[in-house]
């Protein structure tokens, strides 16, 4: 049976009907809403910040850095003169001794003995010197008047020449006993730092025994190599400090210690090598550095550095301004229009907190300092300048700061 409605629908159907029409009226509403909302497109971010620096120019001194190894000024090794039984250590290890002053005592006594019995010998020598002397001066009238023949005056004055002879001999030996004996008393032939001790009191020391060492350090040297090419380019310098056409306090040379600081006195070249070594294709080169405090001592690791030429009219931007990629080096330049252009450079030697820029960029350029991650090529940037920094203090090498 099939019942048919004509009319108005009951309240209690028109109610929840009028109801969903309402809801699905706000739905479309409010999808017809979001739409537009999303046709609209968004607002473009606001371009990224950087901080950029000029590119300076300037006359920058260009250093070279030479690892070296001190050594004392004059090295002499203490030994003995004499074999006997080392005695007294008369020095304190590690303290500056003076020259002439004594440091081992060899037991003298074998050589006292000799000394006295090279003194006897010369008395007996002399004492026969004198008798011969007196034969000699006594035959000589008695040979005149025929009292002794000729042959005896001759005997007597032969006898008298080998008696003299013998004294000289005597005499040499009573000073080569006395020298003896006064080697048993082993000195300092030179002011400086006497080292530790080889030998041990009782030892049996011999000639070819080394006791001990004494280095002069004011003055101390430090030896380095340098290349057969850096040799060539300032030879002609070299060569008029040896000759004493440029004083040598006109090169100066500095000195970084192991710990990373450097030394307060100023060196100047002392010795060029006279050869280049094969093996290695360097030249050895020796400095001289002051050490009044004897602070330096032999045997110290140090870096030499001196300046090798003066780049004129250097293009400079700072160190964190240079990106590395596989062995080449790059900038981001900003020109004039505030876009990014990424720029390939080839870089020189370091100048304190800048980096020398051979070619890549120019003067007056605008290169990104902080913010080069978020770069790309063509970009449109916000460039501030970089806050002032400090002026560069001391040249460093590429190869040193690498």
């Amino acid at each position: 049976m099939i019942i048919r409605f004509s009319g108005l629908l009951p309240e209690t159907v028109r109610k929840p009907q009028l109801a969903l029409s309402l809801l699905f009226f706000v739905l479309l509403v409010l999808v017809s809403v979001g739409c537009e909302k999303m046709k609209q497109a968004p607002p473009a971010p606001p371009p990224p910040e950087v901080l950029v620096a000029e590119v300076i120019q300037q006359d920058v001194p260009i250093q070279s850095e030479w690892v070296g190894t001190t050594d004392g000024y004059v090295n002499a090794q203490i030994k003995a003169r004499v074999q006997g039984y080392l005695q007294v250590q008369n020095y304190k290890e590690g303290a500056v001794v003076k020259q002439g002053d004594l440091m081992f005592t060899i037991d003298p006594r074998q050589y006292q003995a000799a000394l006295e019995e090279a003194q006897g010998d010369l008395g007996r020598a002399e004492a026969n010197y004198g008798k011969t002397q007196l034969d000699v001066t006594r035959y000589t009238p008695l040979a005149k008047e025929g009292a002794i023949s000729q042959q005896e005056l001759d005997n007597a004055i032969q006898a008298n020449q080998a008696n003299k002879a013998s004294v000289e001999g005597a005499r040499g030996a009573v000073d080569n006993a006395k020298l003896n004996l006064s080697w048993t008393k082993v000195t300092s032939p030179i002011t400086g730092i006497a080292g530790i001790s080889v030998v041990q009191l009782g030892d049996l020391v011999t000639p070819t025994n080394v006791l001990t060492t004494v280095s002069q350090v004011d003055p101390i040297k430090v030896y380095f190599p340098i290349s057969e090419q850096e040799y060539l380019g300032f030879a002609q310098r070299i060569r008029e400090a040896e000759t004493g056409v440029t004083p040598r306090d006109r090169i100066s040379l500095e000195m970084i210690l192991s710990d990373g600081t450097t030394y307060p006195q100023k060196g100047s070249p002392d010795i060029v090598d006279r050869q280049v070594d094969v093996k290695t294709g360097t030249m050895t080169v020796a400095g001289l550095f002051p050490n009044p405090d004897n602070l330096l001592r032999p045997g110290q690791y140090a870096k030499v550095r001196a300046v090798t030429r003066i780049a004129n009219g250097a293009a400079l931007v700072p160190q964190r301004a240079v990106q590395e990629l596989q062995g080449s080096y790059q900038v981001v330049v900003i020109g004039s229009d505030a876009k990014a252009e990424i720029r390939p450079v080839k870089v020189g030697e370091w100048f304190g907190t800048m980096w020398v820029i051979e070619s890549g960029v120019k003067p007056g350029e605008r290169v990104v300092v902080e913010g080069l991650q978020k770069l790309r090529a063509g970009m449109v940037v916000n460039a501030q300048p970089m806050p002032a920094q400090p002026a560069p203090e001391k040249p460093v090498s590429t190869a040193a700061a690498q």
